[in-house]
């Protein structure tokens, strides 16, 4: 994790680690602590949350974005959640030779399509489109080569229309669209290739004239319907970028510019943004990502989530950044039914590899890391605690905490030398009873050096 490259010895070190630490306290946003995403692309589905992320590598490659593959993580309570690790890399596209940027997915007749800028080994912006059977992957090249290519062809978004008909928008420094065929992975060649006309009315006055366009559309546009009436937000204004919004009768437009959504980022912010919006359980939820870990900035991005109210007349806004993002969980999580050690409300120290056997799991566990789960709801309490751990050293302990870091001390799980740091174990302890909904600490203890591999974990009542 990166906090903990920024955390050894030095006088600087130590106040990284102060400021990491006191970072932790309140914050939820950014929402991902185990690496640097961006782009946020949320799709809700059979109840759960799928969030699609690009990917800032750590070691940046000529000061420039360095993204080599895509991201998904899953929540069923906006507060938690789930690690799956890189699902697509631009090598999976064989014509691509980089740059794995804002994509967006899509389900449809029992399959997920996934929609997705590169650059191709010829050089040329293209996008492409990927097909799974499972929201988080394998996903495959549906196509074997670009869907579209063009100058600017980055940033797609896709939605189905009322009618079964999708639309794909994306561009920069243009917008454009197309009707994509029933089988989301052509378009209609017939109706072609749209390009919109960029007014001010349409999508906001841009202050900086200097670069040759025209009104405040710049680049990741995001599309969805509510009630009657189409949005589509983007970032805007140049750089650095704030959100905005326009508005639409039809899918295709006429589009009215609405207003600002998001002022930019000043403290802990990033010179672009990319929103994405959901509706989950009957609250609304805008997503965007900022700068704001440790470490971070332009090129080392992270997604964060605000939930807002739409005003009565259904405009968006103005909504605030904050470190506390989602407050409240939509839903609690139970304790008592097998839990990845990668379902994760906020971290400090931690990584997660993913692995072909064990998939994805917790590692680089230090003395002193910690995870915080939120909203675990023990009912009328749990006697064990059992976990899968493997360990190639002398281990360590997991110290089972409630409602803070140094909160009341439920047990201790003693993790002994498994024979190896993926011969995984089943381990187990006695833990003293709690009732109702808390949030629990798994704090690390041990001697220096990694001191064992996290898997999976559960409490029982007997």
């Amino acid at each position: 994790m990166k906090f903990k490259a920024l955390t050894k010895t030095s006088a600087f070190a130590v106040f990284v680690l102060i400021e990491v630490s006191t970072f932790g306290l309140k914050a939820q946003n950014p929402i991902i602590q185990t690496n640097y995403t961006a782009d946020p692309a949320p799709m809700v589905h059979n109840g759960t949350v799928y969030l699609y992320t690009s990917h800032d590598e750590d070691n940046t490659v000529k000061n420039f974005f360095t993204m080599n593959d895509w991201r998904c993580y899953s929540s069923t309570d906006m507060v938690n959640w789930t690690d799956h690790g890189a699902i697509l890399s631009y090598k999976d596209f064989s014509w691509s030779r980089g740059d794995a940027w804002a994509g967006q997915c899509i389900h449809r007749n029992g399959k997920f399509y996934y929609y997705l800028p590169v650059n191709q080994k010829n050089g040329g912006n293209a996008i492409g489109v990927a097909v799974s059977d499972s929201p988080t992957g394998p996903f495959k090249d549906a196509i074997g080569a670009p869907l579209l290519v063009g100058y600017g062809y980055i940033d797609p978004t896709v939605y189905i229309d009322d009618d079964g008909q999708a639309y794909l928008y994306w561009g920069n420094p243009n917008l454009w669209h197309v009707k994509l065929n029933a089988d989301m992975v052509s378009y209609n060649k017939e109706y072609g290739i749209v390009k919109e006309d960029l007014k001010d009315k349409n999508f906001g006055f841009r202050a900086k004239k200097n670069d040759n366009r025209t009104a405040a559309y710049e680049e990741g546009p995001w599309l969805f319907k509510r009630n009657s009436l189409y949005y589509l937000l983007y970032p805007a204004g140049g750089v650095p970028e704030h959100l905005a919004y326009s508005t639409a009768p039809n899918i295709t437009g006429p589009w009215t510019y609405g207003d600002t959504i998001m002022h930019v980022i000043k403290e802990g912010g990033a010179f672009t943004n990319h929103p994405g919006y959901i509706e989950f359980k009957g609250k609304s939820y805008l997503f965007y990502h900022s700068g704001a870990l440790p470490g971070g900035g332009g090129f080392k991005r992270s997604v964060c989530i605000e939930p807002f109210k739409f005003n009565a007349d259904g405009s968006i806004p103005l909504i605030a950044p904050t470190k506390e993002g989602v407050t409240e969980s939509a839903s609690n999580l139970n304790p008592y039914k097998r839990v990845e050690a990668e379902t994760i409300g906020w971290e400090e120290g931690i990584e997660t590899v993913k692995d072909e056997n064990a998939g994805v799991y917790v590692t680089n566990i230090s003395n002193g890391d910690y995870i915080k789960v939120r909203s675990v709801d023990f009912g009328k309490g749990a006697k064990t605690f059992l976990a899968g751990v493997a360990s190639a050293s002398t281990g360590g302990k997991i110290e089972i905490h409630v409602d803070r870091k140094g909160g009341s001390l439920l047990g201790v799980l003693d993790v002994k030398n498994t024979g190896g740091d993926k011969n995984w174990k089943m381990l187990s302890c006695k833990v003293n009873v709690v009732k109702g909904v808390h949030d629990l600490y798994f704090v690390f203890k041990g001697a220096d050096g990694n001191l064992f591999n996290f898997d999976w974990w559960k409490f029982s009542n007997k």
